[in-house]
């Protein structure tokens, strides 16, 4: 039953763990960015509770998935429950901490806090989701935006991280996330520069990301508008499926393959 839920799409109960389940997403990286900019005190306490709340309830629902799953090795080590983990892994360990203000300070965990816009990866696990079902190329062409989007925010909260202490031109989120879409679109205005040794390697990681992740998401969007004008007939010979529609041989290895062809199309 619990399995069910978390992975259904169709039901009411399903479509609202899904809603729901984004909404935290959403606010849970809100969060994240707010506490970049100079806010009084009554105010970070707030946003600091309300995000120790969420990461309860995501760990919640990861202990539900591990609890309901057929395989818990296998969910254990599935990559999206691993983001989930990795997600809420800061926030929880800095509330666990004895001394809260001391381990809010600690550098690793407050850098790897960004990782939790991860988990939006989830939701592109299938095709089916809780306004309906997508097809492929859609599906591809949204973890191609959701790529984008992750190499700049990461890299930007990785950036704000290293740099904001040390360099007076990154205040806030918003400026090293406008740095990292100037660094990485190859704008290069140079009115923000890096001036850490770990703001110049999370720069040059995320450009490398960038040539390497787009290029070959971009590549499946390609691969799947090529063969979509092609019908899928599996040749009994060679087993080579995907043929155009009006082919009437394999073109493999040559052997007579049948399919309905409208010589009208």
């Amino acid at each position: 039953m619990i399995r069910f839920y978390l992975l259904d799409h169709r039901t009411v109960v399903g479509k609202a763990i899904d809603i729901g389940l984004l909404g935290l997403n959403l606010v849970f990286v809100a969060v994240f960015v707010l506490e970049t900019y100079p806010l009084s005190s009554a105010v970070q306490e707030a946003l600091w509770q309300f995000e120790v709340a969420i990461a309860l309830v995501f760990l919640l629902e990861y202990v539900l998935r591990v609890y309901g799953a057929r395989s818990r090795v296998g969910e254990l080590t599935d990559p999206y429950t691993l983001v989930d983990l990795v997600a809420i892994v800061p926030t929880l360990s800095v509330w666990l901490l004895p001394v809260p203000a001391l381990a809010a300070n600690i550098g690793f965990l407050r850098v790897i806090r960004v990782v939790r816009v991860l988990r939006f990866y989830r939701f592109t696990r299938d095709e089916e989701f809780f306004f309906g079902t997508v097809s492929v190329g859609t599906l591809r062409v949204m973890k191609l935006l959701l790529t984008v989007l992750t190499i700049f925010f990461v890299a930007a909260g990785m950036f704000y991280s290293f740099e904001h202490e040390m360099n007076p031109q990154v205040a806030t989120f918003a400026d090293a996330f406008y740095f990292v879409v100037v660094a990485l679109t190859t704008v290069g205005f140079g009115d923000i520069i890096p001036v850490t040794q770990a703001g110049r390697a999370v720069t040059v990681a995320a450009i490398l990301a960038g040539i390497i992740l787009i290029p070959w998401q971009a590549s499946k969007i390609v691969k799947e508008w090529a063969h979509r004008d092609q019908v899928n007939v599996v040749c009994e010979n060679c087993g080579l499926a995907y043929h155009d529609r009006d082919a009437s041989h394999c073109k493999s290895c040559g052997h007579v393959i049948y399919q309905e062809y409208d010589s009208r199309e």
